[in-house]
């Protein structure tokens, strides 16, 4: 039995709002591509921030990061079987 002392520490992150270059630099999507998955809904939903500005969670986009990652898992085990 692993005593609270030894526990990993819970991991949390800070949140915070990422504008569209930052989104883009860090899922390495285009713009163009993030609009239309906004549209198809596969993409988050940006937030209205200003007249002329949009922003994301950035707990949206870690988020959506996991997810490509866990389907891209799934799609290799599941390709695996079909040998």
């Amino acid at each position: 039995m692993e005593s609270i002392l030894n526990a990993p520490e819970p991991t949390t992150r800070e949140v915070s709002l990422l504008r569209f270059p930052a989104v883009i630099k860090r899922t390495g999507i285009p713009r163009s591509s993030i609009y239309a998955g906004i549209a198809n809904g596969t993409f988050p939903q940006s937030l209205k921030i200003g007249k002329r500005a949009v922003a994301w969670p950035s707990s949206s986009i870690d988020a959506y990061i996991e997810s490509i990652i866990d389907q891209a898992a799934l799609s290799r085990v599941t390709d695996g079987l079909r040998l």
